[in-house]
């Protein structure tokens, strides 16, 4: 910072009565108002989400409408559990006492599925005990929830000396991950905050500053709970909390990235301008369109997850489209006025006075007098890096199974591996199959032919439908399982008069991997689609966009492929979430062109102003590469907030995002698309305009042009 200073301020912070000296003053009136609004529906959007299986199960699919069928039943949905007991060197006859008599217990306090009674079942080798269950009449999911906490503190809680009692089945695993999703809103919100809070704080130096994007960013994360909240009442909007979670770090990710963009503008603004106001409205429409356009990339990619099959990513959509929307709002507004009213001194120590000059060399200077030297060495070698990387997908593990799903193993999933060691004759897990009534004992001797299949027995009716309760010969979400799952479905498809259905935890698995692909086949393409027109809108070319796009999708190849290094070797993990591919990329790619955009934005401003492209390249990653790399770094670590969560999915969706963003701020946009920028000339506007005029481009990189001011990563 140069030695001239700032002239005196008045009370909005300007040197003179600036124009339009109330607009801050009413924008800050108005987002009272709506938060004020939103407060009340924004706080009740935890209670409205939902996880249950049905709210992530594929809408087309068997086991889905198995769900609803069952769901409507008398009694509803059936709550089914296993307890569990084992005992080093064996169950005693005492241990089999208490078993007896829990079970008598449940059919004393529970109205049961078919009027039978619970049975105490030995395993062969002595070791285990276990009493399947199935209550139904429980009005909701909350008075399941209240039933299996009960049973736990009735009969799992103060077991007798080394015997262990465990709750699994369904029943278990359901109440266990609805204790985990609890967890994810506060503790994702609270780590999420500490880690922009710590980065903003480095980036700009000053002990008041980081403050004001903290707060536009909580502005803006409870008015899209409101928003959110007034959806699902409107439209019954399916929100899970993994939904939910992924909005929260979308919201503090994308809005603190504008609002780094926005600053670093305004701060190099009001070196040219006296006045705060004047700076900020030249701020504002300077990289107003790059911030705009950024967003849209975000939302038009996550709108395009409406179109999925499964529920839990159809409503992700919406969600995550409505969190950077108000993100966007709030920061090319709220901020904005905020940081006039509090004039140049938010920026103390390191004010910005008017007329200074900023410090003229730094760590992006070098870099585009590098990028100047060998564009083609750094280009190949750069695709080259990413494409060894995006090898490592081939060390991806298989698809995720229910029980590897926790990286710290609850209750239930340790009880169900204990029933898998001890009755390896028998699955544990049942298969649900629901038929017209009128072909119900026909559907049930078909069940019990099948190939695979150990039993078959019904167990509740009503609504013209029957349940008939399945158990395969292998352990659950195994291969054997599986063949026995899809010879069950084809018997069963072709009776006639019965309408049966297959589904279950295993059928459901099955199901969910199925549309996964699908949605992957038809999302990835529309998400590309949506991503280039709006780069072509905005940079007026079909080339830059091309470049762009290739380059991000390089990036996220990259990023798999690091985690297929990662995930198992390393963290030692069984499989990976099916919608890790499509959640990714979508996130990956529209997150990861932002950081073109403002990079090649502002190199297409600089081109409107006369330099030619190879000079305008450079230029732009000079005077964009502080701030840049500050928002990838803030980005990246919103979503490793994720890796904080107790699950496998939640981790792998935080580290393959945050990775991806480091390489396209670090990489990607940095030297391949100023690279290919430099090697194609005025060509990368084509055909737009400034593809057609002459250049005389410079014969070496200038290095001598002031970098950007944007805060500690530029310095």
């Amino acid at each position: 910072m140069g030695a001239v200073t700032a002239p005196p301020e008045g009370p909005t912070g300007s040197a003179t009565r600036p124009r339009r000296r109330w607009l801050p003053w009413a924008v800050l009136g108005l987002w009272i108002a709506v938060l004020a609004i939103a407060m009340p529906f924004g706080s009740k959007l935890s209670d409205s989400t939902r996880d249950r299986a049905i709210d992530y199960l594929p809408g087309s699919a068997d086991s889905t409408q198995v769900a609803k069928l069952v769901e409507e039943m008398p009694g509803g949905d059936s709550l089914d559990g296993i307890l569990v007991y084992q005992r080093d060197g064996g169950v005693t006859a005492a241990d089999r006492e208490l078993a007896t008599e829990h079970a008598g217990d449940i059919a004393g306090g529970y109205e049961l599925a078919g009027d039978r009674a619970p049975q105490v079942v030995p395993s062969a080798d002595g070791s285990t005990l276990m009493v399947p269950f199935s209550i139904v009449g429980l009005a909701d999911e909350d008075a399941q929830l209240e039933t299996v906490e009960k049973i736990r503190d009735e009969t799992v809680a103060d077991p007798p000396e080394g015997l262990s009692v465990e709750l699994g089945g369904p029943a278990g695993i359901q109440a266990d991950s609805d204790a985990v999703y609890e967890q994810v809103d506060g503790t994702l919100m609270y780590a999420t905050a500490g880690i922009v809070t710590i980065l903003l704080i480095i980036t700009y130096r000053s002990p008041f500053l980081w403050l004001l994007p903290l707060i536009c960013v909580g502005v803006a994360s409870m008015s899209a709970m409101a928003v959110v909240y007034g959806l699902i009442q409107a439209f019954d909007l399916t929100v899970s909390s993994m939904s939910s979670a992924m909005m929260t770090v979308l919201i503090f990710g994308a809005g603190t990235d504008y609002a780094l963009l926005l600053v670093a503008r305004y701060r190099e603004e009001l070196r040219r301008t006296p006045v705060p106001l004047e700076a900020m409205l030249q701020a504002v429409r300077r990289c107003g369109p790059a911030i705009l356009a950024s967003s849209g990339t975000v939302a038009a990619g996550l709108v395009c997850l409406v179109t999925a099959d499964l529920n839990s990513t159809a409503g992700l959509g919406p969600v995550g489209a409505v969190g950077v929307l108000c993100a966007l709002a709030v920061m090319l507004t709220l901020l904005p006025a905020l940081l006039v009213l509090f004039g140049r001194r938010i920026f103390w120590p390191l004010i910005p006075a008017y007329g200074s000059e900023p410090k003229r060399r730094g760590f992006f200077d070098r870099m585009g007098t590098s990028v100047g030297r060998r564009p083609g060495t750094i280009l190949v070698g750069g695709m080259v890096l990413l494409g060894a990387l995006a090898l490592g997908t081939f060390n991806l593990p298989g698809n995720l199974k229910q029980e590897d799903a926790f990286i710290d193993k609850p209750e239930s999933i340790t009880a169900m591996e204990k029933l898998k060691e001890a009755y390896p004759e028998q699955g544990a897990q049942p298969i649900v199959v629901v038929a017209d009534s009128d072909g119900a004992q026909e559907a049930l001797a078909t069940a019990r032919n099948v190939e695979g299949i150990a039993s078959a027995e019904v167990s509740r009716a009503g609504n013209g439908h029957t349940e008939i309760t399945v158990f395969a010969a292998d352990p659950p979400q195994s291969a054997g399982e599986d063949r026995a799952i899809k010879e069950l479905r084809a018997e069963l498809g072709a009776l006639d008069g019965t309408d049966a259905a297959v589904g279950g935890l295993s059928a459901e698995a099955m199901d969910l991997a199925e549309a996964n692909s699908n949605d992957r086949k038809l999302i990835i393409p529309l998400t590309l689609a949506a991503v280039l027109l709006i780069l072509i809108v905005l940079l007026r070319s079909l080339i830059a966009p091309l470049v762009l796009t290739v380059a991000v999708v390089a990036s996220w190849g990259a990023a798999m492929g690091i985690g297929g290094l990662v995930f198992e070797p390393v963290m030692g993990f069984a499989g990976i979430g099916g919608e890790l591919a499509l959640l990714t990329f979508v996130f990956g790619v529209a997150l990861g062109v932002d950081y073109g955009i403002f990079l090649l934005h502002r190199m297409r401003e600089e081109a409107l102003s006369g330099a030619d492209t190879r000079t305008a390249a450079l230029t732009a990653l000079r005077r964009t590469g502080g701030v840049i790399a500050s928002a990838g770094v803030v980005l990246a670590a919103t979503f490793a907030a994720l890796a904080t969560m107790p699950m496998v999915m939640m981790f792998e969706i935080g580290f393959v995002i945050a990775v991806g963003v480091l390489l396209d701020t670090f990489l990607v946009r940095t030297y391949l698309v100023t690279s290919a920028s430099w090697l194609l000339g005025r060509r990368v506007w084509w055909p737009g305009p400034l593809a057609k005029r002459t250049e005389t481009p410079p014969a070496q990189p200038d290095a001598e042009r002031e970098p950007e001011p944007a805060g500690a990563a530029a310095r």
